[in-house]
């Protein structure tokens, strides 16, 4: 079993606030060699705490300014063609399998809000949809 301590914590908090940092400034940060902090991530990988590193998009810039939360409920059970359906869209953030009356949440982005109709009308063979476009952001990184 793994045991995480104080200072795999600091190594944790400091990596998720960026990724990339190099191993030199991540042990200036937290007063340990490279060599060590080096050891310590690759410990934390091998027992999977750290899955992946991610880059954060700008889906503006990229032409993709709208983009909501889309609830979906499955019809007749049919999460197999659900799930097929999803996975030929290359629009989807993200898409978690959730309790409550819904039964999906995805993020999605739209270069317009007639892709984001067209998105929804071609989902309901399969599912009813709920949508919630988002306007803005909350940047607890920045307090």
């Amino acid at each position: 079993m793994l045991k995480i301590d104080d200072t795999d914590r600091l190594i944790l908090a400091e990596l998720t606030a960026d990724s990339r940092l190099s191993m030199s400034e991540l042990g200036r940060r937290i007063n340990l060699s490279a060599p060590s902090v080096g050891e310590r991530v690759r410990r934390l990988e091998s027992f999977g705490v750290i899955k992946g590193y991610t880059i954060e998009v700008d889906h503006d810039l990229l032409g993709h300014p709208i983009q909501c939360l889309i609830e979906a409920t499955v019809k007749n059970g049919n999460y197999e063609a659900f799930t097929q359906f999803l996975g030929q869209q290359s629009n989807v953030a993200f898409c978690y399998r959730i309790s409550g009356s819904a039964c999906y949440m995805l993020k999605m982005q739209f270069a317009t809000f007639a892709e984001a109709e067209q998105f929804i009308d071609a989902a309901i063979p399969y599912a009813q949809t709920e949508t919630r476009f988002i306007f803005s952001e909350v940047d607890f990184k920045n307090r």
